[in-house]
């Protein structure tokens, strides 16, 4: 009979060795559960996908299930680092390997690929070619840039060219609705945003304007190969525009998160104008703050360029006076070399995020790519 107490200390010990202290699928750290078909150390979340793939993978907890002897030894003959060299072998440079706080298509998706479909295991490569060829074309629901409604588009997306493709009606004759270059384009998963599990968020430049493009796909699969597939021919776009850049410095490039996102109140530059509620994007990787009416508007109504502090750029909480119309007062004062901002949060909470993330961008130097955009936009105004 399997002693229940020393089976449970060998498990503990196990997961606090390097590489199995996070998890195998997301790298959260301290995963309390292991996957004992494949030896593997995983986190709570990701767990749950492996529960939905029950032929290859069993999942128990480290702590409160019950372990036998042989199993044990499996996993002490196994663990994350072994699992890693087989299920991870061949993962191409720019393929998006989720994170802890990644949206539950990109975990249940990698994790699928990696054990299930075994994309990138050598005999399984082939298996890639679909996001790996330079061209991408199918059919995503996107929403109108007017309405609400989604309605189903046509979508190339060619590494040829470096752009992206859709169209009103399956007829490409008729040519396509909008043609957007790689060179500007940002993809990003906003499920909440969106409504929809699958709900991937593109923005592109348009004419130097901030577009927003929001689409998904009924199936995850399809939506993360989409993904993918961008990421790909971002990567071979970088590539050709930074010849001497090495891959580990373009990757953080490909594809990036916002720093913040959320409504505030804004005034105008007198601070004598009523306020406005607003929804905020602060883009760290172009230093801009795009403003819009509304979470889902396509068009920008505005943006700010953040540079650094000692170019003259700096952000305090503040409380101003004589203010019109706003109903938050948990204010944000960003200063700039031409103008000052200012607008209003409905928590401190909120109020926090936001200077902390102001400054963070602030701290960081600039790139001669970053005086160019602040030269363009003071252009623009």
């Amino acid at each position: 009979m399997a002693d229940r107490d020393r089976n449970k200390k060998v498990l503990l010990d196990l997961a606090k060795q390097p590489n199995n202290n996070r998890c195998a699928d997301c790298g959260a750290p301290e995963p309390d559960w292991a996957s004992y078909k494949l030896g593997i150390f995983v986190c709570l979340n990701c767990s749950g996908t492996h529960r939905n793939l029950p032929a290859i993978s069993r999942i128990k907890s480290i702590r409160l299930d019950y372990w036998d002897d042989d199993v044990v030894e499996f996993m002490k003959a196994n663990g994350n680092a072994a699992a890693g060299t087989i299920y991870e072998r061949a993962v191409p440079a720019f393929y998006y390997r989720p994170q802890e706080h990644d949206c539950v298509v990109l975990r249940e998706q990698w994790i699928r690929a990696k054990y299930e479909r075994r994309e990138f295991t050598e005999e399984n490569s082939h298996l890639q070619q679909a996001y790996c060829s330079g061209f991408y074309e199918g059919t995503l629901w996107k929403k109108g840039k007017d309405s609400k409604q989604f309605l189903k588009r046509k979508f190339i997306l060619s590494e040829r060219d470096f752009t992206l493709k859709y169209f009103s009606r399956e007829d490409e004759s008729k040519g396509p609705k909008a043609v957007i270059a790689i060179k500007d384009l940002n993809a990003v998963f906003q499920p909440e945003k969106i409504g929809h599990l699958h709900g991937l968020q593109i923005t592109y430049l348009q004419e130097e304007h901030t577009r927003n493009m929001f689409v998904y796909h009924d199936s995850g699969q399809e939506i993360v190969s989409w993904f993918n597939a961008i990421r790909a021919v971002r990567f071979s776009y970088l590539k050709t525009a930074f010849p001497t850049a090495t891959d580990d410095e373009l990757i953080p490039r490909i594809t990036r998160s916002y720093l913040k996102e959320g409504y505030m109140e804004k005034t105008g530059p007198m601070q004598r104008e009523p306020f406005k509620k607003r929804w905020f994007i602060l883009n760290s990787n172009d230093r801009k703050l795009l403003y819009f009416k509304t979470p889902l508007d396509a068009v920008e109504l505005g943006s700010v360029f953040i540079g650094t502090e000692s170019h003259g750029y700096s952000v305090r909480e503040s409380q101003p006076q004589r203010t019109r119309g706003n109903k938050w007062k948990c204010g944000v004062t960003v200063e700039t070399p031409d103008r000052r901002f200012v607008f209003m949060c409905e928590q401190e909470l909120d109020q926090r995020e936001w200077v902390e993330s102001f400054r963070l961008v602030m701290s960081q130097p600039m790139t001669p790519q970053h005086y160019n955009t602040e030269a363009n936009m003071k252009r623009r105004k």
